[in-house]
């Protein structure tokens, strides 16, 4: 194919294929496999009627994408958005198959999404539509098929609901979906293992390339699941947290803010907005803050080539899913900004996942400090791998990564005979 010079317009498949092109070619991955690897193996799409509370059926749409499975059963989270459209469950199902590969487990890729604004349904609304969408795709799944996990707009409940509408059907299965309750055979850890694999991902990549991380100023995009979690343990790196933002808004204080305070006012206020001690800036004003590293842990494309290049932070760190465009990541290396990227930082929960499941398998619960143990150990190998592969070949940490995901899914489905 002919390389094609990258926009803030394109869609977020196309943005994730032209990464994956990217690194395919160098690697020299034949044109036949390059096109194999680069669409999914199968696309769900389902309706799903639900009668609301007020008496009226409404019919949502949902859907599930198999992107690779040469590796492993798929592996892949399930939101619940208002945008989550086919293009974009087929961008994030493409980052769990590289996302798996770089992380060395034993999975393939694949998402979910059912377009909705869930904090417009009741908890019975989402129960009844969580049951409707599993019973439309449960002949997809299995655990040793297809596995989900929750992503935006789902949580623990959510997979409790889906584990129980699959046992309905096929049996008691805690196997099929991770990120569950622990009183349901849930993880340990699983909650925080997104934002402590960040954790230990910086901790592995500031050890090996001898950068002073001590003391370092941190702002912090998106206060959900990842960005919490983040922001609680990036301190026990020596960190200072400077900004904070949610959806309504954001914080600043250049001397440091209280991440635990924050997080209090945020579960009574419904928002990081109104913090004392703390200037209000805008979600998009606080990107641009002067810190030494930046934690995009939001939603994907919020780092476009024209803010590319008023970003202040000397490292990037992609916690959320492809917030950054191949435009702006093309800034970004000119300027000298280090971005590590998404399928390396945020593989911890994909990890967690594996561990959940592997414990579903043996019938048999892990404590906590033996999940963070082994998370830690994954998390430093993908980080030292990745930085070796990008010193060796003098590329940038996004390319070391897909080059290395690439290769091992590369070498997988030549040994299947696939093609």
């Amino acid at each position: 194919m002919t390389p094609v010079a990258p926009t803030d317009e394109m869609s977020s498949f196309e943005a994730v294929n032209w990464f994956f092109d990217q690194s395919a070619r160098r690697l020299g991955i034949n044109e036949e496999l390059q096109e194999l690897m680069r669409h999914p193996w199968r696309e769900l799409t389902v309706s799903i009627p639900v009668r609301l509370d007020n008496g009226k059926v409404k019919v949502f749409t949902g859907y599930r994408v198999q992107h690779n499975g040469a590796r492993g059963p798929y592996k892949g989270g399930i939101r619940y958005h208002p945008k989550a459209e086919l293009d974009e469950v087929r961008a994030l199902a493409s980052l769990m198959t590289w996302k798996t590969a770089v992380a060395n487990i034993p999975f393939g890729g694949a998402k979910g999404g059912v377009v909705c604004d869930p904090g417009s349904l009741s908890q019975s609304e989402l129960n009844r539509l969580t049951r409707r969408y599993i019973q439309n795709i449960a002949h997809v799944l299995g655990a040793t098929r297809d596995i989900p996990a929750p992503d935006l707009g789902t949580n623990a409940q959510t997979m409790a609901w889906m584990m129980d509408a699959y046992g309905q059907l096929h049996g008691y299965t805690p196997g099929i979906v991770t990120g569950k309750p622990v009183e349901l055979g849930g993880s340990y850890g699983r909650e925080a293992a997104p934002g402590r694999g960040l954790v230990y991902c910086l901790e592995e990549w500031a050890s090996l390339t001898h950068f002073p991380i001590q003391g370092t100023k941190v702002v912090v995009q998106g206060f959900g699941q990842v960005g919490s979690w983040a922001a609680r343990l990036i301190g026990d790196l020596g960190c200072i947290v400077v900004g904070i933002s949610d959806i309504n808004g954001g914080i600043y204080n250049p001397r440091g803010l209280n991440v635990q305070d924050v997080l209090a006012y945020s579960l009574s206020h419904g928002s990081v907005v109104g913090f004392a001690n703390a200037d209000a800036v805008g979600g998009t004003e606080l990107l641009e803050l002067p810190c030494d590293i930046l934690i995009p842990a939001a939603v994907e494309n919020v780092i476009r080539a024209d803010n590319a290049r008023r970003i202040k932070a000397k490292v990037v760190a992609e916690a959320a899913n492809h917030p950054t465009t191949p435009a702006a990541d093309l800034v970004l290396q000119e300027r000298g900004i280090v971005l590590i990227p998404d399928i390396l930082v945020n593989a911890g929960g994909v990890v967690v996942s594996y561990f959940e499941w592997a414990q579903n398998i043996q019938e048999f619960r892990w404590d906590e400090d033996r999940v963070n143990q082994e998370l830690a150990v994954f998390m430093k190998q993908a980080t030292q791998g990745v930085v070796e592969t990008a010193k060796r070949d003098n590329i940038s940490y996004r390319e070391a990564a897909f080059s290395i995901g690439i290769s091992r899914v590369a070498r997988a489905i030549e040994l299947r005979g696939f093609v």
